[in-house]
């Protein structure tokens, strides 16, 4: 069901006079018309409005459908007090002092929005520029977003050349008047009337010939009513709607990744304030990396630059640490030694072998020591390996067998994490959006688009308590194989 085509089939037919039904104890509308204009009338005598040059008769060609005998076709300029359009300069902004603000069409949706982003003026442009706007006002975008709508509540705010307002007299109801506006027939008038090709733009005076359908007074106020409660209704429907949506195709690739980006927002499992914190754990791993490199295990590398305020995308539990890839694991640590058997043969991993996290290695995978092949990266259960060239970016696995005698491709960075880290944990960071994010911006190359171990290795990600890393992986393997399932029920 396309509850938008909805919504507009019920406003279409609201003004048609075929949602509610008439009442022949109503007062006809064409009374009520004459009461508008005597009204009208008084106000000019009394000095309020300025008298206007009368709008021309509606002809039958201007007529786009036929209404209830108890209507009448009337010109919106005609029963309104005031019709009129912002200011079409610029006002000035330096020293603003106060809440006075400059709006255009688009802070128009529903109600008047005034945000952080709003521009403000000081009093004597407000002055300058106010219009006589009250509490029967309604603004509409007559520039690029033709038709946002609004009532007026009484804000401080001066209107840019986007923006008009009319003031309705006492015997309309509002809000059947912004049913119209949000009807496909004014859509249909202002597309006709409508001048610009890059920026649609609709003038003061279309918008005052306007023919609008005029019903009695009582009946607009019935049809205000069954109008706020269908769209109710489509509401409820459309909520309804976007849950069953969330369960089609696309099922198993949205709910994942909602489910990994708690995960690494410490919002998937309880903290538990006896896990030793990430921070101590980072300290010991320091530690026993200055420990291997004085006992000439592995060489010193140049230090990794502190992960700043400004990196830090999101807040993360008190006992977790941003770290840097680089701090928490080595990458491509192993690679095969000269000293190997010449004839040695290693089951070989490519980058088409990997993909969603499987390994699928045809029987025929196989190379021998001294083949020409780049495949010189050996891997250890445990280890992760992350594909780093495109188009292969998305494909990541987790080495949780024994892989003796396999080796990878040079199009995969293998990485080896610290005892600090569970492995299962980092393979899944790579599935979240945060890390996607950052290896995407890292890409570099043109016809041989790829992230480099330098990059890789500044990578930073949220650091958790090795009890809660462990606690987050038995979650999220739950939770996915729930998500398997319900893609094959899908």
């Amino acid at each position: 069901m396309n509850i938008k085509n909805l919504r507009k089939s019920i406003l279409q037919y609201a003004v048609e006079g075929k949602l509610v039904q008439q009442d022949i104890q109503d007062e006809p509308a064409s009374i009520l018309y004459d009461k508008i204009i005597k009204e009208k009338e008084n106000l000019i005598k009394q000095g309020k409005i300025k008298k206007e040059k009368p709008l021309p008769p509606i002809t039958d060609d201007e007529i786009p459908y036929d209404i209830p005998s108890n209507w009448k076709w009337v010109r919106l300029g005609e029963v309104v007090s005031i019709l009129g359009d912002g200011i079409h300069g610029t006002p000035n902004y330096d020293e603003i002092h106060g809440e006075y603000y400059f709006i255009n069409g688009n802070n128009l949706n529903g109600k008047i929005v005034i945000n952080n982003k709003t521009k403000k003026v000081n009093i004597d442009e407000y002055n300058k520029y106010k219009k006589p706007l009250t509490k029967r006002t309604i603004l509409i975008s007559i520039n690029g977003t033709i038709g946002n709508i609004a009532f007026y509540n009484m804000e401080k705010i001066i209107l840019g050349k986007s923006a008009c307002f009319f003031n309705l007299l006492s015997d309309i109801d509002m809000n059947y008047i912004k049913y119209i506006i949000k009807s496909n027939y004014f859509y249909t008038y202002t597309k006709q009337y409508s001048t610009g090709s890059t920026i649609q733009n609709v003038s003061l005076k279309s918008i005052k010939n306007f023919s609008i359908p005029l019903p009695p007074l009582k009946e607009q106020e019935r049809i205000v009513k069954k109008v706020d409660e269908l769209m109710a209704l489509c509401d409820k429907l459309e909520q309804e709607e976007e849950k069953l949506s969330a369960l089609d195709k696309h099922f198993a690739d949205t709910l994942p990744k909602s489910i990994l980006q708690y995960a690494v927002e410490g919002k998937l499992v309880p903290q538990n304030i006896h896990d030793e914190p990430a921070s101590l754990l980072y300290d010991k791993i320091i530690k026993e990396k200055e420990n291997l490199i004085n006992q000439g295990q592995i060489k010193k590398d140049k230090p990794l630059p502190p992960v700043t305020d400004d990196e830090i995308p999101y807040d993360i539990p008190e006992n977790w640490k941003w770290v840097r890839l680089g701090e928490v694991c080595e990458i491509n640590k192993n690679t095969l030694k000269n000293d190997t058997n010449p004839n040695y043969s290693f089951k070989y991993i490519d980058l088409s072998a990997v993909k969603t996290g499987q390994i699928n290695i045809p029987d025929n995978n196989i190379i021998f020591k001294n083949s020409p092949s780049r495949a010189r990266r050996i891997i250890k259960k445990n280890d992760v390996i992350i594909a780093t060239v495109r188009p292969n970016l998305k494909g990541f696995a987790h080495i949780d067998f024994n892989s003796e005698d396999m080796i990878v491709s040079t199009g995969f960075a293998v990485l080896t994490p610290y005892n600090i880290v569970d492995s299962k944990f980092l393979y899944h960071l790579f599935y979240t959006e945060l890390l996607s994010f950052q290896i995407n911006k890292a890409v570099r190359g043109t016809s041989y688009p790829a992230i480099n171990s330098n990059d890789m290795n500044i990578l930073i990600f949220p650091l958790p308590p090795l009890k809660e890393q462990e606690r987050i992986v038995k979650k999220v393997d739950e939770l996915l194989t729930y998500c398997n399932k319900l893609k094959d029920i899908i």
